[in-house]
């Protein structure tokens, strides 16, 4: 956290997307990213409440503070994606439902660069159904992008206009089993116990695979983190799918860190690596599901937190 106030390269109070870990600084032009800031910020502020009264706490609300979500608006009504040095704001925003849930509850609650609360109705949520399932979704239609916000935020008890994200993202998971086991007799790797479709490592490389609704991209690649990181939206069939992995694959695919990123039976592919993102959403998920919500317990009760909800509630009755 001190590295991260006082060493770190960044714009306004956002990080660039790549870093160089020596020395701190901007690499491979990388741009200074909302997103990544936004749940980095999310992370340093868990770490807080953890601490109350301590230099953690102190320095975690201080790179909230510091981050300008009113600039990155770029005067529009919409976050964008981030700002490099050399080309200025990139072309895009986020605009429709993904990940984004968590850049605009700390957008909107933020204590010193607050966007407007109607900013709150000015993405799309994009609804269609699959296999009866109807669900609010995501472009690329990888698991991921349900599970990053709610890691943080306790979506069960919030409304939006009749959307419940926590229940949209379970029915989104269920969807994403139900596809892959629609294509299971032509990948040897889909089966009732082994999905999960969402941005991974596979044969050809890193890639935002994915299921419908949404592009639906896969090619036979199972990324474990996917089946569990949803465990606290369908536990029965999240855990089925672990022991599974564990019980069939464990010599190809489980080592020091738990589960490598992928595999793909078809081709005959084994990951060898473990992915940070995709271990860390592991980690804070089983947290939430073996110890009654604790990261959502400590999150939610965050003023800045407080404030989104209460702005976005004054929207919603507006409307």
């Amino acid at each position: 956290l001190r590295t991260l106030l006082s060493k770190v390269h960044h714009k306004n109070g956002f990080f660039y997307h790549f870093l160089d870990p020596a020395t701190g600084r901007r690499i491979w032009q990388s741009e200074a990213s909302s997103i990544d800031t936004a749940l980095l910020i999310a992370g340093a502020l868990t770490a807080g409440e953890y601490f109350p009264g301590t230099d953690i706490q102190k320095m975690a609300q201080k790179i909230y503070a510091r981050a300008d979500w009113e600039w990155m608006l770029n005067k529009s009504h919409l976050v964008c994606m981030g700002w490099m040095p050399e080309t200025g704001f990139l072309p895009y925003y986020w605009d429709s439902y993904n990940e984004l849930l968590i850049l605009q509850a700390l957008a909107l609650g933020s204590p010193t660069h607050p966007i407007p609360a109607a900013a709150w109705n000015e993405w799309v949520r994009n609804e269609d159904t699959f296999n009866n399932r109807k669900v609010i979704y995501s472009h690329s239609g990888s698991l991921f992008t349900y599970q990053y916000s709610h890691a943080f935020i306790d979506f069960r008890k919030i409304n939006d206009r009749g959307i419940n994200y926590f229940e949209n993202s379970t029915q989104a998971t269920l969807a994403n089993r139900d596809y892959s086991m629609g294509f299971q007799n032509k990948y040897k790797g889909y089966g009732e116990n082994t999905w999960g479709l969402s941005a991974s490592a596979g044969p050809g490389g890193y890639r935002a695979y994915g299921a419908k609704p949404g592009l639906g991209i896969h090619d036979g690649t199972v990324a474990p983190y996917a089946a569990l990181s949803s465990i606290v939206f369908t536990p029965e069939e999240s855990m089925k799918a672990v022991r599974f992995f564990y019980e069939n694959y464990e010599e190809n695919l489980y080592g020091i860190f738990g589960f490598k990123d992928s595999f793909n039976l078809d081709k005959k592919w084994w990951s060898q690596e473990y992915i940070g993102i995709d271990q860390g959403i592991s980690v804070l998920m089983l947290e939430n599901f073996l110890n009654e919500g604790a990261v959502w317990d400590k999150f939610m009760k965050l003023s800045s937190i407080q404030n989104w909800i209460k702005n976005q509630l004054q929207v919603l009755l507006q409307g």
